[in-house]
């Protein structure tokens, strides 16, 4: 028994759980956290991708009455199809993208340094996003105004969702976030904040639980029985921080952008470029 690592497991399972649906990327995170922590490697590699399956049954578990209303009337309801349907189309994309380039992402970006770049390029496009959005609707859709093309899931079609989808894309280049893409992209696509966020959750839960099984599945051979605490404790946590971090956004897009999170990433990722410049923190991945 490591308690040590089991530490780690559950630093690790946190980070995930607050930042997997934060547009300031889980993954980013999770690699420069383990850089520090010394928790690196093949297996580590896949740890960080299977516990994002706790952050995913928080998702479960928070809407668990629409998902079950939505599996109740998958048969008869339009509603329950349409959302089943866009929800199906938007995870396509990735899951193709992500089967044919997965490999060569991870061996050549999953890196601090590119990582932080990723992290400042995402950090201007956010707050560019951000002014076109504030000239076109000023702080209407803060206010309860109805501004958007997209005022809630429901409202969105199939090719709303594959425009998503082609967006969720983007989120395979460690550091660009996964929620960062769609919830920021789908505000350029004329959703509104809560449409983008709420989508951006259910468009987890498939997205995050292949990820998951196909690199738990894939990498078998890398894995013992002895890695078995480390992956539920990081799994456990990544759901508990997860489900905080989902009922807390909610509550903030209701009444504020997305430019605190923009800020963050550039100021987080130039700390990171300018320590491993300097060599005043040893990252490494």
């Amino acid at each position: 028994m490591d308690i040590v690592l089991w530490v780690k497991a559950a630093i690790m399972g946190i980070v995930e759980g607050l930042t997997e649906f934060l547009p300031i990327s889980s993954t980013g995170h999770l690699i420069l956290t383990g850089s520090l922590l010394d928790f690196t490697g093949d297996t580590i590699k896949v740890f960080e991708i299977a516990i994002q399956t706790g952050a995913m049954i928080a998702v479960v578990w928070e809407y668990r009455a629409r998902l079950m209303s939505t599996f109740a009337g998958i048969r008869t309801e339009p509603v329950a199809q349409r959302f089943a349907l866009n929800v199906v189309v938007a995870f396509i994309p990735a899951a193709i993208f992500g089967f044919l380039f997965n490999k060569a992402i991870k061996a050549h970006l999953f890196h601090p340094v590119p990582v932080a770049v990723a992290f400042i390029v995402g950090g201007f496009i956010i707050l560019w996003v951000e002014r076109r959005h504030k000239r076109l609707y000023g702080d209407r859709d803060l206010e309860g105004g109805r501004v958007a093309r997209v005022e809630t899931v429901d409202d969105m079609t199939p090719l709303d969702a594959l425009k998503v989808g082609l967006l969720q894309c983007l989120a395979l280049i460690p550091g660009t976030s996964r929620s960062g893409a769609t919830i920021i992209g789908s505000l350029v696509l004329g959703f509104s904040r809560k449409a983008a966020t709420e989508f951006s959750f259910f468009l987890g839960i498939p997205t995050l639980t292949a990820a998951g099984a196909y690199s738990v599945w894939k990498s078998r051979d890398l894995l013992q029985w002895s890695d078995v605490p480390i992956f539920v404790i990081g799994t456990v946590f990544a759901f508990v921080s997860a489900l905080i971090c989902i009922r807390w956004l909610i509550r903030y897009v209701s009444s504020h952008d997305f430019t605190l999170f923009a800020w963050y990433r550039i100021v987080f990722g130039l700390i990171v470029l300018g320590t491993a410049y300097t060599g005043a923190v040893n990252w490494s991945a």
